[in-house]
């Protein structure tokens, strides 16, 4: 074990010690520009509303931008924050709504990867636990700390996905207390805590429903949590805020080029059915699983093949499956993957599968897919669980890439680390990468466009707060205080503020205009009707799947999948956008035929 110990501390010593020296050449930034601080300080009032979407429409076709971002999921988020705060006028277009592909089908988790240690891929984990730390400080209230138990039985012969084994599985504790320990140190001055050994007892009172039988121990590791979808949305109202023109549900259907370089796109607006031209200087393609049919827009052979990997989620009432408020590592699997088991609200989240692909647009688990989740549910916990006590499931796709020689088609073994390309035309493309590591994804992206520029590199997005997160240490109290006042429970308090940060106090001011507000959208869960309202004027929502799936996890989270709180929501939302009766019923029937299609393949998938 020593050998091995020292054998892991020498190569993370010198890549490390490589890593950072790198790192010190890079000049600090010192803060905006005074005229890039007047459009922040300006951008702090702005609505994202419907009218705001009309408006930036307009500012699509008239203007011509230094960058433009196709792609609106928490990547393509990122890039444009990291564009605008340099200074560069920045636009963006979503061919649908803001997360409304993968990054609002993440496992909810903000975290290093520790099943890329047994890999020995240092650099993506010291790259993801230096950008879990980032955003714990850059938006605290939305990424909080999560414990990880991670039981050990015998008999386990490949534990996280360990690539080798011992006779009879001994010293196997050992070897994953030394990767822990290398999975601490990479953290440096970003970790959260220490791990450390469980006893089988302390394995049980975190995580009572765990098999008794066999259990050797555990380790108590920290990584942390997030809401994927509210994260994504936090970025798109911080870009704004820095000036970027962003519009949802504006579908890139043709690059322009110019004496073979792209110079804009054409874009079609999904909801009205007109076509505008975006002229831009830069085009970054941040489309995700759909970056390859991208790309294929300016005519030429894309790079970089792209294999969706589709990961498959349950999700369960905490009254069926008990856990407290750590997560449960489910350590092996006859395929070596690693299973979570997260705590999430008043639900459980159970995942995820690493699979091919099928309907991108609609993504949904299969019967396999569900059979894999039981099957290694039901091996680790002393209860049985059964389809019917799953309240949703929900697919995504990972974008994963490699190069167009390379064959073979095993997703679990392809790259998680992110790659930015330029094409001929001089699109810029950025594949690869997870939810954790956004923030440094577009950083490198836009280095690409400084350099280009002739710009000295600088990283502002190192330390800057996301909206939401201004004097959070300070303003918490003071609007939980508010929040009691207003006579709201515990649980909704708790949920505003994790979802908006210091926006709460904006959510708290239309209670206070209109009192009805403040009621429950549906009984169990702690989303309320004033919710609705700030995401119409603040958030761009623009149909109730957008507040049911995005801006709420009501579809996710409620029985009905958001089916009980439709009426309610498609009324505020009339409201605020002026619909007519007809449009509000079409709108009504679109949600519920999305909702019937997910039920339809859950029961198929139940008589399977």
């Amino acid at each position: 074990m020593r050998t091995l110990a020292g054998r892991w501390g020498l190569i993370l010593f010198r890549w490390h010690g490589g890593h950072l020296g790198k790192r010190r050449q890079q000049r600090t930034w010192l803060g905006p520009r005074p005229a890039l601080a007047r459009s922040l300080q300006m951008g702090a009032m702005q609505l994202l509303s419907a009218t705001t979407r009309r408006q930036n429409l307009n500012a699509l076709q008239q203007e011509r931008f230094d960058v433009l971002v196709i792609g609106g999921g928490v990547t393509g988020a990122g890039v444009a924050l990291e564009a605008a705060v340099r200074g560069y006028r920045v636009a963006l277009v979503e061919k649908a709504d803001f997360a409304g592909g993968t990054s609002s089908k993440s496992t909810k988790l903000v975290h290093g990867g520790i099943r890329y240690l047994p890999n020995f891929d240092f650099p993506l984990v010291h790259e993801s636990l230096v950008e879990r730390g980032l955003l714990l400080h850059n938006a605290p209230f939305l990424v909080q700390p999560l414990a990880f138990v991670l039981p050990l039985y015998r008999g386990d012969r490949h534990p996280v996905g360990i690539p080798f084994t011992t006779p009879g599985g001994v010293g196997l504790s050992a070897v994953l207390d030394v990767g822990l320990t290398l999975y601490d140190l990479m953290a440096g001055r970003y970790g959260i805590a220490r791990h450390r050994r469980l006893s089988r007892q302390e394995v049980l009172r975190y995580a009572p429903d765990l098999v008794s039988a066999s259990l050797k121990g555990g380790f108590l590791y920290y990584d942390a949590q997030t809401n994927d979808a509210r994260l994504t949305m936090t970025l798109i109202r911080t870009a704004a805020r820095y000036g970027a023109v962003i519009a949802n549900y504006c579908e890139v259907v043709g690059l322009q080029l110019e004496q073979g370089r792209v110079c804009g796109a054409c874009v079609r607006d999904v909801l009205e059915g007109d076509e505008i031209t975006v002229q831009a200087r830069h085009v970054v393609n941040a489309a995700g699983v759909f970056a390859e049919r991208v790309e294929a827009l300016c005519g030429l052979r894309p790079q970089v093949s792209i294999e969706p990997s589709k990961g498959v989620h349950l999700i369960f009432s905490r009254e069926d499956l008990h856990v407290g408020e750590a997560a449960i590592v489910l350590p092996e699997t006859e395929d070596r993957r690693i299973l979570f088991v997260v705590p999430w609200q008043s639900r459980v989240i159970v995942g995820t599968t690493d699979t091919g692909s099928g309907d991108l647009d609609h993504p949904l688990p299969d019967t396999s897919d569900i059979s894999y989740l039981l099957k290694h549910l039901n091996r680790y916990l002393s209860l049985r669980l059964t389809r019917e006590q799953i309240i949703s499931s929900y697919a995504g796709y990972r974008p994963l890439f490699k190069p167009r020689e390379q064959g073979g088609s095993d997703t679990a073994r392809l790259s998680r680390t992110h790659a930015v390309l330029e094409n001929e035309a001089g699109l810029v493309t950025i594949v690869g990468g997870k939810l954790t590591t956004y923030r440094r994804m577009a950083q490198d992206t836009v280095d690409r466009l400084d350099e280009r520029e002739g710009r000295q590199l600088r990283h502002p997005t190192l330390h800057l707060r996301l909206a939401g997160s201004e004097d959070w240490s300070l303003a918490r109290p003071e609007l939980k205080r508010q929040a009691a006042a207003a006579g709201l429970a515990d649980d909704i308090i708790a949920h505003l503020l994790q979802s908006y940060g210091t926006e709460t106090g904006k959510i708290l001011e239309l209670m206070a205009d209109e009192p009805t507000l403040a009621q429950r959208l549906v009984a169990d869960l702690p989303y309320i009707r004033a919710e609705v309202v700030y995401a119409c004027r603040y958030e761009m929502a623009m149909t109730p799947a957008d507040v049911l799936a995005r801006r709420t996890s009501l579809i996710l989270e409620d029985r009905q999948r958001g089916l009980q709180a439709l009426e309610t929501v498609a009324s505020l939302m009339a409201r605020e956008h002026g619909w007519s009766s007809d449009q509000v019923q079409r709108l009504k029937e679109a949600y519920r035929q999305e909702v019937e299609r997910q039920l339809a393949a859950e029961e198929t998938r139940l008589s399977a």
